[in-house]
């Protein structure tokens, strides 16, 4: 029977997500919306973790610096929660001017009604750290880069290749999860998927790592891999995940536009 002109772009499919538990659900309800059916597979976990020492540097110094950098809502969120711990008053960020990756970011930042004054086109950490150079800004500034403790060191060796000081403070960490007894887990071995989404290099590792868990029955339907990215498409390539179909930009937007054009040419 033909599918109702009305009907929604992804009914009827059944797509694995395998974002941290805590960030699934934008992604999720993106892609209920467009009448998927969504099995989370919450392949990393992020949470707070702090260092200590640096934090109180970085805190007593925090007038002194002429950027803070953000490469995640998580860091947005984490550094704040901190900040806030100590400080009652959000003057206490002085001058500071913001720069991020990506509109989540970014949003995060406004959210707390602070101004982005620089934030690349494309949501990745190279593109930002050139946006930054092009401000003619960073000759011996001081820039302050909010981490996790699996980012790359590609944006603070550019920063500090167009002579800034650039300090570092890891506020989050990101884990690998064991998925061997969680019934999404079960329900994706015994009946697979449409497509499966990748939206982190780690989450494309821990997929390897957990093969057992995750292992297809016979008779599952065996899915198509979709990366948010380069930088993930890489890793997937790396660790053995076919790529099927790719962002146009490092977005969640993009990730499901990608999917729903990947599918509706199946």
């Amino acid at each position: 029977m033909a599918k109702s002109s009305s009907a929604k772009p992804l009914s009827g499919r059944r797509i694995a997500v395998t974002r941290a538990r805590e960030q699934a659900s934008e992604l999720a309800g993106k892609l209920t919306a467009l009448g998927a059916e969504v099995i989370e597979l919450p392949l990393i976990r992020v949470s707070k973790h702090i260092e200590k020492e640096t934090l109180v540097d970085v805190l007593m110094e925090l007038g002194g610096y002429d950027w803070i950098v953000f490469t995640s809502p998580n860091g947005v969120r984490f550094f704040f929660e901190e900040f806030l711990r100590i400080y009652d008053d959000i003057r206490s960020l002085g001058l500071l001017r913001f720069a991020c990756v990506g509109e989540g970011t970014a949003a995060e930042i406004r959210a707390r009604h602070i101004r982005v004054e620089c934030m690349p086109k494309v949501a990745t950490a190279e593109a930002l750290a050139d946006e930054l150079i092009a401000t003619d800004s960073l000759d011996n500034a001081k820039v302050l880069v909010i981490t996790g403790n699996l980012n790359r060191e590609t944006l603070v060796e550019k920063l500090e290749g167009a002579r800034a000081i650039v300090d570092r403070l890891q506020v989050y960490k990101t884990e690998k999860t064991d998925l061997g007894d969680d019934p999404a887990a079960a329900d994706f071995r015994a009946r697979g998927a449409d497509a499966i989404l990748f939206a982190s290099s780690s989450a494309a590792d821990s997929f390897v790592n957990q093969a057992g868990a995750l292992k297809l029955e016979t008779g599952a339907t065996r899915p198509l891999a979709g990366s948010i990215g380069e930088q993930t498409s890489e890793t997937m390539k790396k660790v053995g995940i076919p790529v099927d179909f790719v962002a146009k930009e490092p977005s969640l937007d993009a990730l499901v536009a990608a999917l729903v054009k990947k599918l509706s040419g199946k």
